[in-house]
């Protein structure tokens, strides 16, 4: 058993962390850090460089953290030899990722920016399935309730915090694994709050590097159903995936698929990433979102208030 500490607790790590490490035959928890919550059974820190002066066996650290202060703490922990785990985004910025990527390396630790969508029930049968098509077109729906998924969360609307892209990021997560090359971004519009640092709706135009269009559309003002869906149109039928990637289905016919399993699924990842002594950090999505931040149109929309 690989002892991990756990560093946040907030609505992700109680709803998804804590229960994929209870369930792993992989990991122990060992510790957690926070500055204002605990987890029953095992011991608690204020902050991270607590945790691990007082823990010198445990072996890995999630970081659950808002991206504006993991670098940081990522740090941290390789210096201590540590294997790190980074919740989605992996960072702020790139090259807070890529200085990370370079120190664990140095330090012969895992690193593994996980992106939790990819592991989807239905992202890796999409992608066999559309091994030997020719896609003509893809297109992009993923729309949610901010006040549902994210209450009271500042940081989401502070510089780093990615705005609408932090679920959106989710939907590029799966587009970069379903494409066998780069996806190349052409223009996006991006809305911002009147009283917010980051955009509340975006859209985005990009290609795959065969040069099919796809269109993305971000939304965190969407009331009732929530949509989280990618459409494939190929010379072979229409691929839908839905509910974030954990439906699947082809010319309307819904395909079978195992449960829905994304974050135990990241966690027999990790552990299998400590054993081959190798680290997963793919920046594909981030940069996506880095180009639209870079070349995006932006206009002012309502103030929101949460």
């Amino acid at each position: 058993m690989i002892r991990i500490g756990l560093v946040g607790l907030g609505k992700i790590a109680r709803d998804q962390h804590l229960p994929a490490i209870a369930a792993s035959a992989d990991f122990d928890l060992a510790a957690t850090a926070s500055r204002n919550a605990c987890a029953d059974g095992v011991a608690s820190y204020g902050d991270l460089a607590a945790m691990l002066k007082a823990e010198p066996e445990m072996q890995a650290v999630a970081l659950c953290q808002p991206p504006q202060v993991r670098h940081a703490a990522a740090r941290a922990a390789i210096a201590a030899g540590k294997h790190v785990f980074l919740e989605k985004p992996p960072g702020a910025t790139l090259s807070e990722v890529e200085d990370l990527a370079q120190a664990a390396r140095q330090a012969g630790v895992t690193l593994f920016a996980s992106w939790h969508s990819r592991f989807g029930a239905g992202v890796e049968p999409a992608r066999a399935w559309l091994t030997d098509k020719a896609i003509t077109g893809i297109a992009i729906e993923w729309k949610e309730d901010v006040r549902q998924w994210h209450p009271g969360q500042d940081w989401i609307w502070q510089p780093g915090g990615l705005g609408v892209f932090d679920p959106g990021i989710n939907a590029l997560s799966i587009l970069t694994r379903l494409l066998p090359g780069p996806v190349r971004l052409e223009a996006a519009h991006l809305e911002f709050p009147s009283n917010r640092e980051a955009p509340i709706a975006a859209s985005m135009a990009l290609r795959t590097s065969d040069g099919a269009p796809i269109s993305a559309a971000f939304d965190w003002r969407q009331t009732g159903r929530q949509s989280w869906n990618i459409t494939v149109t190929t010379d072979a039928g229409v691929l839908l995936l839905a509910d974030g990637g954990n439906r699947l289905a082809i010319d309307g016919i819904a395909q079978p698929l195992p449960g829905e399993a994304e974050y135990p699924s990241l966690y027999a990842q990790f552990a299998s990433l400590i054993r081959d002594r190798r680290s997963d950090v793919d920046v594909s999505p981030l940069r996506l979102v880095a180009d639209a931040f870079l070349t995006g149109r932006r206009s002012s929309t309502d103030a929101f208030h949460d």
